[in-house]
């Protein structure tokens, strides 16, 4: 019996034991967490640039398109437009002068540049006019002058003498009809006039 009662502890010691742990609560495991590695971000890797043709300015790589302006065909507005754009350019005087001044030399040469190129077509009539001082003979001989010295400048720039004639009008036609310097110095000039060929 002793065998028998030496069993049964065992048995009765096992059955304790396994309810026992079958009523006490399982402590979860411990979870571990892995340990924290900082870690930089993956380098940024830019695209590979995008080939971009730069057009090369400095090069002219069409011919540039020439502007032809068309011109009034009525002469009077001709003269009009060609005054206004500074195509033709009248030459003013000194008191009693008949030579050019560097003004009006710079007049002349910007007229005869015109008359060379967009203004080849044309003929050109040079009016000599004066102040109202002097006499009349005097101030017709001295516009003479005048019309006379522009136009051999112009011929000295180029322009055929056989498109360039002058006439005088002396005091006849002023500008301003004033009676002072004022007016008396934009009487003193030679007036370039377009005229058909």
């Amino acid at each position: 019996m002793k065998k028998t009662s030496k069993a049964f502890a065992w048995t009765l010691v096992v059955v304790v034991l396994g309810l026992f742990a079958m009523a006490c609560p399982k402590k979860p495991p411990i979870k571990t967490q892995p340990p924290v590695v900082e870690s930089t971000p993956p380098p940024v890797v830019a695209p590979p640039p995008v080939e971009t043709k730069v057009e090369n300015k400095d090069f002219v790589q069409e011919p540039p398109q020439v502007k032809q302006e068309t011109l009034p065909s009525d002469i009077e507005e001709l003269n009009r437009v060609a005054q206004n754009r500074g195509y033709i350019k009248d030459a003013f005087f000194g008191y009693d002068e008949s030579t050019l001044s560097a003004d009006a030399q710079a007049a002349l040469t910007a007229s005869a540049n015109w008359l060379k190129g967009d203004g080849k077509a044309y003929n050109l009539l040079i009016e000599g006019h004066c102040d109202e001082r002097g006499t009349e003979q005097y101030n017709l001989a001295l516009g003479d002058r005048r019309a006379n010295t522009a136009k051999e400048y112009l011929v000295t720039l180029g322009v055929d003498a056989s498109r360039i004639r002058t006439v005088s009008y002396g005091e006849e036609r002023p500008f301003d009809p004033g009676h002072d310097e004022s007016a008396w110095s934009k009487n003193r000039r030679d007036h370039l006039v377009i005229v058909g060929k």
